[in-house]
């Protein structure tokens, strides 16, 4: 008897440590006891009964998807490619494990037909310049679609744009037809600055003769230092008047 009785110990005892279960603290246990949905087990250690309970492991920590380039027409008729990354993790393990039948594939497929759909709806421009706009619309989207299945979308990012040759031909052209225009028009500014403040000299200049005169006299120093050459200078006789008048009245 007593060999028996030490058997019965051994196969109750193997019987009841293969029930025992261990989950990190990043992981939960879906627990089934004969097919159906029994409880939520998990993190630490705890027991489930052999045979009966059946246990599916998940791991609820965030997870990316990287989303491959969709080819997509933008809503002025430009076809591209684009790509992204997309952040999720898991709320609820008993409703990824019962709503849907791979959380996994079911999240990538959604994330991929929203991304292309939202990029379709809007211009290039907007595609290259308002990205954040376009993440939290596709965000927005795809969390919604996944919500019943327990699943929450933190981020989504796109990553590259990918731009025909031609398009691309075309852009560089229209930035440098901006830039050209750009230029002209602060040159057209600085030539207008420049003629007003010749008119306003001219202006100080013709009210009087002297400031002219003097004005003339630096001018042909300017030349003669430029060009290494001997002036001759006709001096007019009221410019001379003129600095007889001031010696005088400082005298």
């Amino acid at each position: 008897m007593e060999p028996v009785f030490s058997s019965l110990i051994i196969a109750f005892l193997a019987v009841f440590c293969s029930g025992l279960k261990v989950d990190r603290e990043y992981e939960r246990g879906v627990i089934f006891r004969l097919g159906r949905l029994s409880r939520l087990q998990g993190p630490g250690l705890y027991w489930i009964m052999p045979v009966v309970d059946q246990k599916i492991k998940i791991d609820i920590r965030t997870k990316t998807v990287d989303i491959a380039p969709q080819e997509t027409v933008t809503a002025d008729s430009v076809t591209i490619k684009v790509n992204a990354v997309l952040y999720y993790r898991i709320l609820d393990p008993s409703k990824a494990i019962n709503r849907v039948e791979d959380y996994r594939l079911a999240v990538y497929q959604t994330a991929m037909t929203t991304l292309r759909n939202v990029v379709g709806q809007n211009i290039l421009d907007d595609v290259l310049q308002n990205r954040d706009k376009i993440n939290q619309t596709v965000q927005q989207i795809v969390d919604e679609i996944t919500e019943p299945w327990g699943i929450e979308i933190e981020r989504v990012e796109m990553k590259d744009v990918e731009i025909p040759s031609s398009m691309q031909r075309a852009m560089a052209k229209e930035a440098e037809a901006v830039r050209e225009k750009r230029a002209r028009l602060i040159k057209a500014a600085a030539e207008n600055e420049a003629s007003q403040n010749l008119a306003e000299a001219a202006e100080t200049m013709a009210a009087n003769p002297t400031a002219l005169e003097l004005r003339r006299l630096q001018m042909l120093t300017e030349i003669g230092t430029e060009n290494n050459t001997a002036t001759i200078i006709m001096i007019p006789s009221e410019l001379v008047t003129a600095f007889s008048h001031l010696k005088s009245e400082k005298s």
